[in-house]
C-alpha cells in the first residue's frame, strides 16, 4: 500500500473518531509504523515525527542529517538541527491540538502498539495535546490487505498445506533409518526454496513432549528420532520471497501408527472444537451486524477448552495477527496474554491456533482466517483428521 493511501485512510479514521490528528514518533526503528507509512529511502538515524491532521496537509519533522530520506515521499518536510529546534517545530506543529493518537497503550496493555517511550509522550503532553491510542487508528491504515495481498497470502498457504502433507508422507519413507525432527525441519526449508518462498525463521517439528512447548525449534544435535508410536506435530509459516507478500502460518498433526491412543483423539477433538467454535463466532457475530473486539474471540475458544477440563494446558492467546511479518500489528485474538480491545475489522488477517499441552505430547491447531466484507473465512488449508504416518 502506498504512503499516500495510508495516510488517506488514517484521516478518514480520524475524522470518524473525531480524534484531530495523528502523530507516529520513530527513533532508531523502535517504531516500525513510522516506516511503514513515510517509506524513507534508507537508514534513518535521528528522532523523527510525521504528523498526520485528521483535515489538511501532513508534515514530517526530522533532522537535517535525515532529510534526504524523506525527499521523495511526497510530504512536506520540517527539518530541525538540535533539539531546541526539535521541540520549538514540535510545539507548532501541536500548536492548537486537543488530542494526538500515538502507538501508546495505557499500562503498556497491549504490548504491540506500545511503541513510544514514556518521555516522548511527556513531552508531547507537555505541549498541550492529550495523548490517546492508535491502536485502531493504526490497525486500518496499515494492516488491512489488498485484493494483490489477500492472493499471495492464499498461495503460500496453500504450498505450507502441500508441504506439511509432505513431510508426514517423508516421516513414513524414513521410519526405518531413524528420521530426526530436525531431518523433517530441513526438508520444509528446502521445500520452500523450491516453492519460491521465504522466512524469517522455523519451522516446528516436534515429536511427543516436544510438542508441548508451543515455540520449540529442533537443532542439528539432540533432535528427537521419530519412531512408531510417536505424535507428530508441525507448524510452519513462510510468504511468497516478493515484495509485499503477507504470510500464511498453519499447524497440522500426526500419528504414526495405524490408530491413535484414545486420548490423544480426545484431545484432538476438543482443539478442532475450540479452533471451530471461534471462527463460527465471528461468523455469527458479522452475520448480526455486531462489532467483535480480539479478546472476545479468545473467551469463545478458552472456554470450549475449559468446560471440557483442559482449560489450564491451553498456555497461550488464540491467535495473532498477520501481515509481511508472520506476527503483524493488527489485532490479536488475546484475553490471556494481553486483553486486545482491537476490533476486528474487514481487511485484517490472523491466526487461529487453539492447543492444549500435556506433560507427555501436545496438540495444536491452526488455520489463518480473513475477515473479508462479506465476513471472515478460513484463508489457508484446514485439518479435519489426525494425519496417519505408516512405513513404507
Amino acid at each position: 500500500m502506498s504512503s499516500r493511501q495510508m495516510i488517506e485512510d488514517a484521516q478518514e479514521f480520524l475524522v470518524s473518531e473525531n480524534v484531530p490528528a495523528w502523530l507516529i514518533y520513530d527513533y532508531l526503528g523502535c517504531n516500525p509504523i513510522l516506516a511503514q507509512v513515510a517509506q524513507p529511502s534508507g537508514h534513518v538515524t535521528r528522532p523523527v515525527f510525521l504528523y498526520v491532521p485528521a483535515v489538511g496537509a501532513p508534515r514530517l519533522l526530522t533532522h537535517h542529517v535525515d532529510a534526504g530520506k524523506f525527499a521523495d515521499g511526497g510530504v512536506e518536510s520540517v527539518v530541525y538541527r538540535n533539539r531546541d529546534s526539535l521541540e520549538s517545530a514540535l510545539a507548532d506543529l501541536l500548536a492548537g491540538v486537543s488530542k494526538v493518537a500515538m502507538e501508546y497503550s495505557p499500562r503498556n496493555g497491549l504490548p504491540r502498539v506500545s511503541r513510544v517511550d514514556a518521555g516522548t509522550v511527556e513531552l508531547v503532553e507537555s505541549m498541550g495535546p492529550e495523548v490517546v491510542s492508535s491502536a485502531d487508528l493504526m490497525q486500518y491504515a496499515t494492516q488491512r490487505w489488498s485484493a494483490e495481498q489477500l492472493a499471495s497470502h492464499q498461495r503460500a498457504g496453500e504450498a505450507l498445506g502441500r508441504i506439511v502433507n509432505e513431510a508426514f508422507v517423508r516421516i513414513g519413507q524414513r521410519l526405518a533409518d531413524g528420521v530426526t525432527e530436525f531431518e523433517i525441519a530441513e526438508f520444509i526449508r528446502r521445500r520452500f526454496g523450491e516453492e519460491g518462498l521465504t522466512t524469517a525463521d522455523g519451522p516446528i517439528v516436534s515429536a511427543n513432549a516436544h510438542c508441548s512447548d508451543p515455540h520449540y525449534e529442533p537443532a542439528a544435535e539432540g533432535s528427537s528420532v521419530i519412531g512408531a508410536g510417536d505424535w507428530v506435530l508441525i507448524d510452519l509459516w513462510a510468504r511468497e520471497d516478493t515484495p509485499g507478500s503477507v504470510y500464511a502460518d498453519i499447524t497440522w498433526t500426526a500419528y504414526v501408527g495405524d490408530e491413535p491412543p484414545e486420548r490423544h483423539r480426545q484431545v484432538f477433538d476438543i482443539v478442532l472444537g475450540a479452533r471451530d467454535a471461534a471462527l463460527g463466532f465471528l461468523q455469527d457475530t458479522h452475520a448480526a451486524g455486531e462489532a467483535v473486539q480480539g479478546w472476545q474471540v479468545d473467551d469463545v475458544a478458552r472456554r470450549y477448552i475449559a468446560e471440557r477440563g483442559y482449560g489450564d494446558y491451553f498456555t497461550h492467546r488464540l491467535g495473532h495477527s498477520i501481515y509481511h511479518t508472520v506476527h503483524g500489528e493488527g489485532v490479536n485474538l488475546d484475553n490471556f496474554e494481553t486483553h486486545d480491545t482491537r476490533r476486528v475489522i474487514p481487511g485484517v488477517g490472523f491466526s487461529i491456533e487453539p492447543g492444549i499441552y500435556l506433560p507427555e505430547f501436545g496438540v495444536r491447531s491452526e488455520i489463518d482466517a480473513y475477515m473479508g466484507e462479506d465476513g471472515p473465512y478460513a484463508s489457508s488449508p484446514v485439518q479435519r483428521e489426525i494425519v496417519l504416518i505408516t512405513g513404507t
